[in-house]
């Protein structure tokens, strides 16, 4: 019979460990309040591992990308729906889209999440542009997430966020096994790319969007990573782009090329 093997809380030297770890490889301002947080969502893994302790782990996790990958994958907090923050899909609606120049129109959900943001805008896009001049590009650190994102599958009360028409349009009722459950359709679906993207390391081959989303991302960060991150965010925003932040985000003191149109929402000058 395997005996369980029970790793307890970490302790204060272990947590800074872990503090300084994702702070430096990915900006996780991990706060001391998440002491908790950290115990829980990690100590299951390491029991599953038959490690002895959270410094075990730790030392796991330096010298191991795919467990780093897991640790992430299990502290991160990835809250999201449909349509979250209505009005700048509507701004998104009225206004930038009926600017879009000849060409194709590139926007980028750069803390994606489950998904719902770049669907919840494909649909927009869809629904004003057709199916031919834009493209999206979804990102996050979070294989987790990703995996689920890419399905396109979500508990049915999930649409209610989503405004009938499009919901009608775009969306399938699950039956069968997937009963009670929403499809978003594959349209949709097809019309965005999600790619695993550390914001703290963001290639210049990425290339430039004409309306980038970073939604409730930067609150996880330090002052000094918020910066940083933005500011590269920036270099990837043509002239005259659209910068759309989470409503409790603010740009307040940094040094950015970038205007306040309506509170949480900014032009590159």
């Amino acid at each position: 019979m395997t005996e369980t093997v029970s790793v307890g809380q970490v302790t204060d030297g272990e947590f800074r460990l872990f503090q300084k770890i994702f702070h430096e490889r990915f900006g996780l301002n991990l706060s001391d309040q998440k002491k908790l947080l950290l115990s829980g969502r990690l100590g299951r893994r390491i029991e599953d591992l038959g490690l002895p302790n959270f410094r075990a782990y730790f030392e796991r996790i330096s010298s191991d990308p795919d467990e780093f990958q897991v640790a992430i994958n299990r502290i991160t907090t990835n809250e999201t729906y449909f349509f979250r923050e209505g009005h700048q899909f509507e701004l998104l609606r009225s206004d930038v889209l009926s600017e879009a120049a000849s060409g194709k129109l590139k926007i980028w959900s750069a803390a994606c999440s489950t998904g719902e943001e770049p669907y919840s805008i494909a649909m927009v896009m869809r629904d004003v542009l057709g199916d031919s001049g834009w493209e999206i590009l979804a990102t996050d650190i979070s294989t987790r997430v990703l995996d689920v994102a890419r399905k396109g599958l979500y508990p049915m009360e999930r649409a209610s966020g989503i405004p009938v028409p499009l919901l009608k349009t775009f969306c399938l009722r699950g039956q069968g096994e997937f009963e009670g459950k929403l499809l978003v359709g594959k349209a949709i679906r097809e019309a965005v790319e999600f790619r695993q993207l550390n914001l703290l390391e963001i290639p210049q081959s990425l290339g430039e969007f004409d309306v980038v989303f970073l939604r409730n991302a930067i609150i996880y960060f330090d002052g000094p990573t918020k910066e940083q991150v933005l500011k590269t965010v920036c270099t990837h925003l043509r002239k005259g782009g659209w910068l759309f932040l989470g409503h409790s985000e603010s740009l307040a003191g940094m040094d950015l090329p970038v205007s306040q149109v309506k509170p949480s929402i900014y032009r590159r000058e």
